[in-house]
């Protein structure tokens, strides 16, 4: 049986480099970092000193303020990225601000879109960790005045599935809703389920990707205790992957949404279409709970899966947007699964780790580096890796130092590797 084209037709973001997707892309294409030094709490008691922090999000501009006031930060970032997501696939509109309507984003969702079934509609987001800081102060409250004191909605707002969840209510969407927690391949995978989803005809429309917020003391110092994070205090040099000066990762947070659907659903509707969702594959390590196995046997899997998925060629394949973390295993471990998926052609594609410039997004990274490749292959336009400074002879394939470069580019693969050994890979290719 053929399998239905999937494609992409809305994208929405909240990211370190800014809370709209024309400002984050800006960021992408000018090599910009967003990550700096933490102030969502006092770092003093730690070494990691710098994050990928949103900066400036206003949760009341998308959700009414006392409505806002129930969701973990995790959830009002979904949301809002979910509202540009939707507006962006033209299935709501964006009224001008006016004194009758002053914050119109309120509006996005509140009305069913007509002639769209609502159970044809789902979303599945990935979610690594949720609620982290509603934990934590859940903890704190339990601790100093005792259970009865804590809120009714403690539970609701930590839970990982409540991201979803709230997209489904604001949006409407009652189709299948699931979360994926597969670490940081969470939203790479949730992508690819959403388009099984679509090819399987459980559903024409996919709400789908990530969200995470967990700079929290508890979680960066659950990082720092496990040597995985960055202790350089510049931020504009802490993460640089494929660099022989990496010293670890730089923790993110943020939200990425993707609206994909039917290519046949889109077509009938007359929608923009940015490109076709053409490949997913995954695959397990088997091998250590945090560390990557050396042999790359997970993600080189994924990626052959996926090629083959998306019935393409590895040669077919220009650009790879790596999981890129700059940390001691991971980058020469994805330098060598390259290798032994792409052979000599290797050497000739371009691996870029955007990271240098977000941060990592643990479970809303895969859909973020995923519409970074939609919007590479719109523009032609390969993203750099900044911070590149002393090349590693373990990361010898080109990582597009320092500066994007502009070229044809129709196919594009994006990576993600997790704790547990959770290997996930998409490819995405221009519409035709």
């Amino acid at each position: 049986m053929d399998k239905k084209k999937v494609v992409i037709t809305g994208i929405g973001c909240i990211t370190p480099l800014g809370n709209d997707i024309a400002t984050f892309w800006d960021g992408i294409r000018n090599g910009r970092c967003g990550i700096n030094t933490i102030t969502r709490f006092d770092t003093s008691r730690l070494n990691v000193k710098v994050a990928g922090e949103v900066k400036d999000f206003d949760p009341g501009q998308y959700i009414d303020p006392r409505e806002a006031k129930r969701l973990a930060i995790f959830s009002q970032y979904a949301v809002a990225a979910a509202k540009q997501a939707w507006v962006d696939a033209g299935y709501a509109t964006l009224p001008e601000a006016t004194e009758e309507c002053p914050k119109p984003w309120h509006t996005v969702g509140a009305t069913p879109v007509e002639g769209l079934d609502p159970y044809r509609v789902g979303c599945i987001l990935g979610v690594g960790i949720g609620g982290k800081e509603i934990d934590d102060q859940g903890y704190k409250t339990l601790f100093e005045k005792g259970p009865r004191r804590l809120s009714p909605m403690t539970i609701p707002m930590l839970i990982a599935n409540e991201g979803p969840g709230n997209v489904s209510i604001y949006l409407k969407a009652k189709g299948p809703v699931l979360t994926v927690s597969t670490a940081c391949s969470a939203s790479t995978d949730a992508i690819g389920v959403a388009m099984d989803m679509i090819r399987s005809g459980r559903a024409d429309v996919m709400i789908a990707g990530g969200a995470e917020s967990t700079i929290e003391e508890y979680c960066v110092g659950g990082f720092q205790a496990m040597h995985a994070l960055s202790t350089t205090e510049d931020p504009t040099k802490a993460c640089r992957p494929f660099d022989k000066e990496r010293n670890g990762f730089i923790m993110a947070e943020g939200a990425a949404i993707l609206i994909i659907e039917s290519e046949e659903h889109a077509k009938a509707r007359g929608a923009k279409i940015y490109a076709e969702l053409a490949g997913y594959g995954a695959g397990g390590d088997a091998h250590h709970v945090c560390a990557p196995d050396p042999e790359a046997s997970g993600i080189i899997h994924a990626e052959k899966m996926a090629i083959a998925d998306a019935g393409i060629k590895p040669e077919d394949v220009q650009y790879i947007n790596a999981h890129g973390t700059s940390t001691g295993l991971n980058d020469p471990m994805e330098t060598c699964a390259a290798k032994a998926v792409f052979g000599e052609h290797a050497y000739k594609l371009k691996m870029s780790s955007t990271k240098s410039m977000t941060g990592h997004l643990l479970g809303a990274t895969g859909a973020l580096e995923a519409i970074v490749c939609t919007k590479a292959i719109v523009d032609n336009f390969y993203p750099p890796t900044i911070n590149y400074n002393t090349p590693d002879p373990d990361c010898d394939l080109d990582c597009v130092p320092n500066k994007g470069i502009e070229a044809p580019l129709d196919i594009a693969m994006t990576n993600t590797l997790g704790f547990g050994g959770h290997n996930s890979s998409l490819i995405i290719r221009r519409y035709k």
